[in-house]
């Protein structure tokens, strides 16, 4: 998916959310290990089925499936054939947080960009350029590069500054990355507990999308990302993950799943509305 198609899928949706698909087998409703020979996926399919019209991407986790084994790795190509097979107009993110050195990138980049067909991956920038630019070969497919995160760890090297300079690392991550890829193959992870961060992060990098994980039950504030963060074709993918996606442990767990979703859109489509990106 090239940028002109998300930013018309954004505008069509009237919404720029991300539903994370971190399926815990722990936290998924019990009565579906009863009925269904493969739960996570049916989980999944549920909540795709429930919440495909209100968003505009879908970023399974990969350690919720890696975790699990082979039934792991059936249940998640199950789950992105679905998407690709029913709600084409999905962008799906492999939130995989891959890079190791030039012909293991390579490697990773054919399993999610070429054989899994996802549309981004994401992607830790320590290892440098060699680690980074297999996996940006591919056309219409997206590198997400780890920025600035939402966790608390993110302060013990993220803020770190050159002693001449005063440079912190995550800006020299988003400045030296911009001359691997460009805003149609290059996207940001910025996490939503860092938005006082995101006009700083502007400044840098004004044209790219960027991918907004910490709104919901991290605590991050949509309306915070989209005053700092949205650019003139929105430029954001905001993910909400445990917030959807466990709504309701019980049988309405779909319908309670589509309830939240439905709260998060109607919240973005004011955003739109007020930016004038509608």
């Amino acid at each position: 998916m090239n940028r002109a198609q998300l930013f018309d899928n954004i505008q069509r949706k009237k919404s720029f959310l991300c539903v994370g698909l971190d399926t815990d087998i722990k936290k998924i409703p019990e009565f579906l290990f009863e009925e269904e020979n493969d739960s996570i996926f049916t989980f999944n399919k549920a909540i795709i089925d429930a919440t495909a019209d209100l968003c505009v991407a879908y970023k399974p986790n990969l350690a919720f499936y890696e975790s699990l084994g082979l039934q792991g790795w059936e249940a998640l190509e199950r789950t992105v054939d679905y998407i690709r097979e029913n709600y084409p107009d999905q962008f799906i993110i492999a939130d995989a947080k891959r890079g190791d050195i030039g012909n293991t990138s390579a490697m990773y980049a054919s399993t999610f960009l070429g054989n899994m067909d996802f549309d981004a991956v994401t992607v830790a920038p320590y290892m440098g350029e060699d680690s980074v630019t297999p996996f940006l070969t591919y056309t219409d497919k997206w590198v997400i590069l780890l920025a600035l995160t939402s966790n608390k760890g993110a302060f013990d090297f993220q803020f770190m500054q050159d002693a001449e300079s005063g440079e912190k690392l995550f800006e020299k991550v988003l400045k030296t990355s911009q001359q691997w890829g460009t805003s149609d193959n290059l996207m940001y992870v910025v996490g939503a507990t860092k938005a006082d961060m995101l006009s700083e992060i502007r400044q840098i990098i004004p044209d790219h999308f960027l991918l907004v994980p910490g709104v919901g039950a991290q605590g991050g504030s949509l309306q915070e990302v989209a005053k700092y963060g949205l650019n003139s074709t929105c430029g954001l993918l905001v993910n909400s993950s445990r917030q959807i996606i466990y709504a309701s442990s019980g049988k309405d767990f779909a319908e309670a799943a589509r309830a939240e979703a439905k709260k998060v859109q109607l919240e973005m489509e004011e955003i739109l509305k007020a930016a004038g990106l509608m």
